[in-house]
Order: C-alpha cells, then structure tokens, then sequence
C-alpha cells in the first residue's frame, strides 16, 4: 500500500489505494491497513468529505532502515549482528556500504 501512495501524485482515498493496487482486498481491510500505518506515523490523513485521504510520509527505504535498526538492536552483542551481516552481503552491496561509510567520514 505504502507504494501506491508514493507512486501517486496526490493523497489517496482507500478505495482509490485498493484500485491501484488490483488487489482482492475488501474496502475495510484497506481501511485498516491504512489507519494502522497512519497510527505509527507513516502517512498523513486529510478529511475529505465522509472519507480520508492518505499520503505518504516516509518511503520503502526508510521502513526497511527501520527494520534493520530494530533487528540490530534486539541482538545482545551488535558487532556480531553486524559482522554476519556485512558477511552474508551481495559484493556489489558490500563496496557500496563501504563508500557510504566511506562518505559519512569524510
């Protein structure tokens, strides 16, 4: 869902999301989906009419971030967490962490 609202160029209503999405979800599972993820920050939610519009306010990357931050710190020696990690990446992925690191301390 996160993805239709960033793919569009406006705030979407539910239905609008479940119709860009060409999913067999019900009206109300979207509703629910979308009122949870603008209780934990995010989306926006603009009255219109009877209704609620929804837009995005963070996007894939900054989920997946999130994720990877919350795994990290439920581990109980995080240089271990982040050894396995970085061992079990892509090389291509690998050398791009590393620039980024690289970046950052600069």
């Amino acid at each position: 869902m996160l993805r239709a609202l960033v793919a569009a160029s406006e705030p979407l209503t539910p239905r609008e999301v479940r119709d860009r999405l060409g999913s067999p979800l019900s009206y109300s599972t979207v509703v629910t989906i979308l009122t949870r993820m603008h209780d934990k920050g995010m989306t926006a939610r603009y009255r219109d009419g009877r209704s609620f519009r929804y837009a995005p306010l963070t996007d894939d990357a900054a989920i997946a971030a999130g994720r990877m931050r919350a795994a990290l710190s439920a581990g109980s020696d995080r240089a271990s967490v982040l050894r396995r990690f970085v061992a079990a990446l892509e090389p291509g992925d690998e050398e791009m962490l590393r620039r980024l690191l690289a970046d950052d301390l600069d």
